[in-house]
């Protein structure tokens, strides 16, 4: 797949910070990645490690006490960061869209679906509604919905679970978008269902250079779906490079125990790999490297300062002070 040069969205230093009266909570750190057109980047990392607020914070939907406090999102070359509400508002779901975990973030439950779907072109389109629905009842297709046309006339209370997320990933794709942030969209999907959502991503990404950002905590649709990856931890990005190379190779001990703990990765009736202790408190995160105390390497140096962003190899990054060995996880 060609890349070009200039990416289609940069994200620079990105710092997201929550206030409130317990202190101030560093949910996304300091956060660098890039992503091409027709690209797809997976960011991965257990809950809490701040991946949605990372997407969130791309639209400018991080509620209070969140705030932006530093960094750039570059769009197309345009800083999201210092736009307006009205400008991002233009952006949302046309140019940009995003796909909650939870598809009622998405839907009202008191209007209809072809109502919702409609408004959503119109809103950025000067189409008129004969084609507006049109792309609504295509797009309800494209995602695996039965009867498409009948559908459009129900209510989000009349499907299930899955169709709900369904319908909401049908909209994110109405105005073909150029970006679009997926927060673990396919969690509440059967696997068939997911199978085929993956595979018209990748078909958009490929035949439109859509750029996709996944968000998910599984290992398994990321090496099947991304491009490249990067792996979050307390806020930060502790580790980023080409998809293979990251799960075959990992250089950063909390990527390898992430890797280690999956079931299929594992000899049958052995037991499974843990990674010990818990996620640090945002609120008090431990001086030096945020994952030391869960580190099998860990010495003197990962207590004194956090570790800064280093170039392992081309196309990849790591903060850590003693990389994984291959040898030592056998």
């Amino acid at each position: 797949m060609a890349r070009v040069e200039v990416p289609l969205l940069r994200v620079e230093q990105l710092q997201t910070h929550f206030l409130t009266q317990a202190g101030v909570a560093r949910a996304v750190d300091g956060v660098t990645f890039e992503v091409a057109p027709g690209e797809v980047l997976g960011l991965v990392g257990e809950s809490g490690s701040g991946k949605s607020v990372t997407g969130f914070s791309i639209l400018g939907l991080v509620d209070e006490p969140g705030r932006i406090v530093g960094g750039r999102v570059l769009f197309e070359g345009e800083n999201l960061v210092a736009a307006g509400e009205a400008r991002l508002r233009q952006l949302r779901g046309n140019r940009i869209a995003m796909i909650f975990q939870d598809p009622m973030m998405t839907l009202n439950p008191v209007l209809r679906i072809d109502t919702q779907m409609i408004e959503a072109v119109r809103a950025h389109r000067r189409v008129d509604r004969a084609e507006a629905r049109r792309r609504a009842r295509d797009a309800l297709g494209r995602v695996g919905i039965p009867a498409p046309e009948e559908r459009l006339s129900a209510y989000p209370h009349q499907f299930s679970g899955g169709m709900r997320q369904r319908v909401a990933i049908a909209i994110a794709l109405l105005n073909e978008p150029r970006v679009i942030i997926a927060d673990e969209p396919t969690t509440a999907l059967d696997v068939t269902i997911q199978a085929q959502i993956l595979y018209e991503m990748q078909k958009l990404c490929g035949e439109t250079g859509t750029a996709l950002i996944w968000i998910t905590h599984d290992l398994a649709v990321v090496s099947g779906l991304a491009d490249r990856v990067c792996v979050m931890y307390a806020g930060r990005i502790v580790e980023s490079g080409p998809v293979d190379a990251v799960l075959d190779r990992p250089l950063h001990p909390y990527t390898a125990g992430l890797i280690g703990s999956v079931p299929s990765r594992n000899r049958r009736g052995a037991r499974l790999a843990q990674i010990p202790g818990m996620t640090p408190s945002l609120f008090a995160l431990p001086s030096g490297c945020a994952f030391r105390a869960r580190c099998p390497n860990a010495g003197e140096d990962c207590a004194r300062e956090a570790p800064p962003e280093s170039v392992p190899e081309v196309g990849r990054t790591l903060r850590c002070y003693h990389p994984w060995q291959a040898e030592r996880a056998s």
